[in-house]
C-alpha cells in the first residue's frame, strides 16, 4: 500500500512519467480558432491550424440535452466521483480482465478521457504505456479540484475531435446540423455524443446506419439514467438521421474571398524589401503604406498580449467584428453566381467551342497559344514538384499529357473524369472570372466582397488583388479634372475624331458610335454616352500629368500609370476596391473614404483588445464639393440615358444613382462602377488572361458583362426590407446648386435640363 502511494506521490511531482505544470492544467485548453463574424452577428468562418478548428462555448451556451447525454453515455457517476469512478474501474478489472467479457463498460471517467486528450504522450516502450493509465488519474484527481463540473464537461466538449475538421462542440454543431450548441435537439445532441465512442467508425456523413444505430443506443443509455422517459425515447428513435453537413474548411463557406483578404492583412509583418521578388516593387510600396497608415494590417505583429506575446489568429481564439453584413455577402455572391456562371459562362463556351486555340480569342496564332499552355504549365504545383524531384522536360511534358483521374470544378458541383494535367489547364482557363464589391459610401464600411466564383479552384482575388484595365470607368476620374479647372456639364465640345501629336507619335483614338458626329455636344452627353473623342479633347485641353495625381488623390495606388494622353480611355490597371473607394468622393462630397472592414476586435475571455475608435474611417478631400455635385449630375445621365441605362430598363431599378460603363480593347475587361446615397459599387468581368475574352462586343462589354451584376445585387439589397437601404433616396446637394454654372466665366444658362444648354465654356477656348 505504501508502495502504491509513494508511486503517485512520484507520478503527481513529476519524478516518474510526464505531469503538467500547474499553468497548463490553469489552462487546459489554450488553442482556439479565430471567428470571422459579420455586422449582423452571422460567423462567416474561422481560422485555425489543421485539427485545431474549436471554438470556445460556455457550459450554459450548450443545449442541456447534450450535456445529459454525454454523462449518461461516457459516465453516468459524474457528479458523484473526484476524477477516478473505483466502482466502475473495478467493475472493468473484474469483468474484462478476469471473465474476458466484452461488453463490460468502461472505467475511464469524463476526466480521465480529458486528461487522455489534453496531456498524454505517445508512448515510446513498454513502462511508459504502463505509467499512462496512472498518468491520467492523477491528472483527473487534479483537473477536479482546479474546475467544477461544469468547467470539465464543457472543456471536455470544447476539446474532442467530432470529425470533419470539427473539434468542439461548437464547430460540430455547425458542420453536422448547422446550428449553434444551445440549439440542438435532443436526437442531434444523442448522435454528436456517439461519436465519442469512436468517430471514425460512427461517421455519419459515410456510416449512416452506424451513426443511426449508435444514437439510439445513447438515447437508450439517457433513459437508464432518468433524462428521458421510455416514450419519449420510443418516439426519437424511429426519427430518421437528419444532418444538414457542411464541411468547415477556410476554402468553403461564406465570404472566402474576404476572410483570405483579413488572414493575410492581419497577419501581415512589417514589409522589408529583402523579402520581396525583384519585380515585387509596387507590392513592397503598396505594403509599406499600409503598414504606416492602416491599423488592421498586420495589427497580429503590431499587437501584444498580456504575456507579451504577438497575437496569433490561428491560435488565439480571436473574434473579429467585420463590417461585412452576410446577407448583403450572401446577395452579392449569388449575383455573381447567376449572371457569370449561369448566363455568360455557358455562352462562353459555346463561342469557343471547336476552336483549336480555346480558350483564347480567334486572334491568338497557334504559335502564342501553345506558348501561353507551356508558361501556364510552368507555373502550376505539379510541374514545380517534378522539377525539384529531378524529372526532367521531356518527362515532365510527357507526365502532363498522360490522363489521370481528377475531380475539377464546374458551374453545376464538382465533377470526378479523366483528363490529361495540360487539358485541365486548358479547362480551368476556358471559366470567366469576376471581382465585386459594395461599400458604405460615408463610412467605408464594406458591406460585401467576392473575388472570385469559387475560392476552392480560383483563389486569385479579383476584387482586391487582382488589377485590370479599366476602360472608359476612368473617364468620371478626367471629368473632375475638368469640373476643379471650372467647367460644368454643360459645356460644349466638338464631336469628331481628330488625331493629337504625341512623343510617341499621331495618335487617333477611336470611338464605338458616330452618333451626333460633327455636333457641338455637352460634356454631359459626352460622359453620358462614353465617347472616347470628347474625353480625348478633354484631356488633350488638360494636364496628363495632372490627371495622373487626381488618380492618386482618389486612392489608387498603381505608380505604373503614365501620363499621356490615351491615359483619359483607361489603359491604366485599377482594382475593383480600389474603383469602389475612389467613387465614394462623388457621393460623399468630395471626400473618398478608404475601405473598412474590421470595427472591433475580442481575445478568448470576451476582453475587447481593438475598439471602435482605432478602426476609424480614414477619409481624404479629392475634389471640392460643387465638382463633386457636378459630377452627379453628370454620372446620373450615364444612368438616365447612357451606356448604364439597362439598370432602368432592363433591371427597373429606379433608385438615383450615379455610375459609369467600361470596356477594354477587344473585350477583354467588362466594368461596371456605381454608387447610390448610401451605397458604392462596382464589378468586374473578364478572362484570366487579356486574350482569353468574347469576340462579341454584345456580351464583353460592361454594360453586358458586369452592370447586371450590379444590378441583381442591387434589386436583392432593395427588395430586403431588414437592411434599410431606401431605393427613394436622394442625393443631398447645397441649396441654389447650378450644375452648368462655371467658375471660369460665371455664365449660368437658362436650365440644365434644355434640350441644348445655352453655356459654351469650352467653345470660348477655341475662339
Amino acid at each position: 500500500m505504501g508502495s502504491a502511494a509513494l508511486a503517485f506521490w512520484a507520478i503527481a511531482e513529476g519524478v516518474i512519467g510526464y505531469m503538467p505544470d500547474l499553468e497548463q492544467l490553469e489552462n487546459p485548453v489554450n488553442k482556439y480558432a479565430s471567428q470571422v463574424i459579420s455586422a449582423d452577428g452571422h460567423l462567416l468562418g474561422t481560422w485555425s491550424y489543421q485539427r485545431a478548428n474549436r471554438i470556445f462555448v460556455r457550459y450554459g451556451d450548450i443545449a442541456p440535452s447534450t450535456i445529459e447525454a454525454l454523462v449518461a453515455t461516457e459516465d453516468e457517476r459524474f457528479y458523484q466521483h473526484s476524477g477516478i469512478d473505483f466502482k466502475a474501474l473495478m467493475r472493468a478489472v473484474v469483468k474484462r480482465g478476469i471473465l474476458h467479457q466484452k461488453s463490460a463498460g468502461g472505467g475511464s471517467t469524463i476526466t480521465q478521457q480529458l486528461a487522455k486528450q489534453l496531456y498524454s504522450v505517445q508512448a515510446h516502450s513498454v513502462g511508459e504505456r504502463l505509467l499512462q493509465k496512472p498518468i491520467e488519474w492523477v491528472i483527473a484527481v487534479k483537473l477536479e479540484r482546479f474546475y467544477t463540473k461544469e468547467e470539465i464537461l464543457s472543456m471536455y466538449l470544447n476539446y474532442f475531435d467530432f470529425l470533419h475538421n470539427a473539434v468542439g462542440i461548437k464547430t460540430a454543431a455547425k458542420t453536422y446540423f448547422n446550428k449553434e450548441p444551445k440549439d440542438l435537439t435532443t436526437t442531434e445532441s444523442a448522435m454528436l455524443i456517439g461519436l465519442c465512442k469512436n468517430p471514425s467508425y460512427f461517421n455519419p456523413v459515410r456510416q449512416p446506419e452506424r451513426a443511426l444505430l449508435r444514437r439510439n443506443v445513447v438515447l437508450g443509455q439517457m433513459v437508464k439514467c432518468g433524462y428521458l422517459s421510455e416514450t419519449e425515447a420510443d418516439s426519437l428513435q424511429q426519427l430518421p438521421l437528419t444532418l444538414n453537413f457542411h464541411r468547415v474548411d477556410h476554402k468553403q463557406g461564406e465570404g472566402t474571398y474576404l476572410r483570405e483578404y483579413l488572414r493575410t492583412v492581419m497577419m501581415a509583418k512589417k514589409p522589408r524589401r529583402s523579402d520581396y521578388a525583384s519585380w515585387q516593387g509596387q507590392k513592397y510600396y503598396e505594403d509599406s503604406l499600409a503598414w504606416e497608415n492602416d491599423p488592421l494590417y498586420g495589427w497580429c505583429n503590431k499587437n501584444q498580449k498580456k504575456d507579451g506575446s504577438y497575437y496569433n489568429i490561428y491560435t488565439d481564439g480571436l473574434k473579429i467584428y467585420t463590417t461585412i453584413d452576410s446577407r448583403m455577402q450572401r446577395y452579392a455572391e449569388q449575383a455573381m453566381e447567376e449572371h457569370v456562371s449561369g448566363y455568360l459562362q455557358p455562352l462562353f463556351t459555346a463561342e469557343r467551342k471547336g476552336k483549336a486555340n480555346a480558350p483564347y480569342s480567334a486572334g491568338v496564332s497557334m504559335d502564342k497559344y501553345r506558348k501561353n499552355l507551356y508558361r501556364a504549365m510552368r507555373q502550376t504545383e505539379r510541374y514545380i514538384m517534378m522539377k525539384d524531384a529531378g524529372y526532367s522536360e521531356q518527362e515532365i511534358e510527357k507526365a502532363f499529357a498522360t490522363p489521370v483521374e481528377m475531380t475539377v470544378y464546374s458551374p453545376s458541383g464538382d465533377v470526378d473524369t479523366v483528363m490529361t494535367p495540360m487539358d485541365s489547364i486548358k479547362y480551368y482557363k476556358g471559366f470567366l472570372r469576376s471581382g465585386f464589391v459594395c461599400m458604405d459610401t460615408r463610412t467605408g464600411a464594406v458591406k460585401a466582397y467576392v473575388g472570385g466564383l469559387n475560392y476552392t479552384y480560383f483563389q486569385y482575388d479579383m476584387a482586391g488583388a487582382g488589377r485590370r484595365q479599366v476602360g472608359s470607368t476612368v473617364k468620371p476620374y478626367l471629368y473632375s479634372l475638368a469640373m476643379e479647372s471650372g467647367w460644368s456639364p454643360c459645356d460644349l465640345a466638338p464631336n469628331v475624331q481628330q488625331t493629337y501629336e504625341t512623343p510617341s507619335g499621331p495618335w487617333t483614338p477611336r470611338n464605338g458610335s458616330r452618333a451626333r458626329y460633327g455636333e457641338m455636344v455637352t460634356l454631359k452627353w459626352g460622359l453620358a454616352q462614353s465617347n472616347n473623342w470628347i474625353s480625348a479633347y478633354l484631356m488633350n485641353q488638360l494636364s496628363p500629368a495632372s490627371l495622373v495625381r487626381l488618380i492618386h488623390e482618389f486612392g489608387i495606388l498603381n505608380r505604373d500609370i503614365h501620363p499621356s494622353l490615351s491615359l483619359c480611355l483607361g489603359t491604366c490597371d485599377i482594382s475593383v476596391m480600389e474603383m469602389v473607394s475612389a467613387y465614394t468622393a462623388f457621393a460623399n462630397r468630395g471626400i473618398r473614404t478608404a475601405p473598412l472592414f474590421v470595427t472591433r476586435i475580442e481575445d478568448s475571455e470576451g476582453n475587447v483588445v481593438a475598439d471602435e475608435s482605432l478602426f476609424l474611417p480614414r477619409m481624404n478631400e479629392v475634389i471640392s464639393e460643387t465638382s463633386a455635385c457636378k459630377m452627379v449630375n453628370m454620372m446620373r445621365g450615364v444612368m438616365d440615358g447612357g451606356t448604364g441605362s439597362r439598370m432602368r430598363f432592363r433591371y427597373n431599378i429606379k433608385a438615383p444613382m450615379g455610375g459609369k460603363t467600361g470596356t477594354t480593347n477587344d473585350n477583354s475587361d467588362g466594368w461596371f462602377v456605381g454608387y447610390t446615397p448610401s451605397l458604392s459599387f462596382g464589378a468586374w468581368v473578364g478572362g484570366e488572361e487579356r486574350e482569353i475574352h468574347f469576340n462579341s462586343m454584345a456580351y464583353g462589354q460592361g454594360a453586358s458583362a458586369a452592370l447586371p451584376i450590379c444590378a441583381k445585387f442591387l434589386q436583392r439589397v432593395f427588395g430586403d426590407s431588414s437592411l434599410g437601404y431606401n431605393s427613394s433616396e436622394e442625393f443631398t446637394v447645397p441649396e441654389g446648386f447650378d450644375p452648368c454654372a462655371t467658375t471660369i466665366y460665371g455664365d449660368t444658362p437658362e436650365g440644365e435640363d434644355s434640350a441644348e444648354p445655352t453655356h459654351v465654356g469650352i467653345d470660348r477656348l477655341e475662339e
